[in-house]
């Protein structure tokens, strides 16, 4: 089917704020080539923690709100419209900084060998 309407949805509790991921689709589809292709919503003052990619990496594409984007030791404010990556790994997270929910699209692809 090349129209997806479902969407599998979940709360992640994280002890930096709950937040939203809701699977754009199914994973499974790419045969092995995605980790994650989701919309992932954070409330005011939740975040995604700073973490490690390793076998694969990350890019973020910023749908709407504001917030602070961690690269490595690195702080950068990101507004709608904004793109971020992680490579293969390096580490990273976001935090929403804004008093609206931050919005956006998360795609971890694996590394190709």
């Amino acid at each position: 089917m090349p129209i997806f309407t479902e969407k599998k949805k979940e709360t992640r509790v994280k002890p930096t704020g709950n937040f939203t991921v809701e699977h754009i689709i199914d994973e499974k589809l790419f045969g092995g080539a995605n980790k994650l292709f989701a919309q992932i919503t954070l409330p005011p003052g939740a975040q995604v923690p700073i973490h490690t990619h390793q076998g694969n990496n990350e890019t973020y594409y910023v749908v709407k709100g504001k917030g602070t984007y961690t690269d490595e030791d690195k702080e950068y404010p990101v507004e709608a419209g904004n793109v971020t990556f992680c490579q293969d790994g390096g580490t990273h997270g976001l935090k929403n900084t804004g008093s609206d929910e931050l919005v956006f699209i998360a795609l971890i692809a694996n590394t190709m060998k």
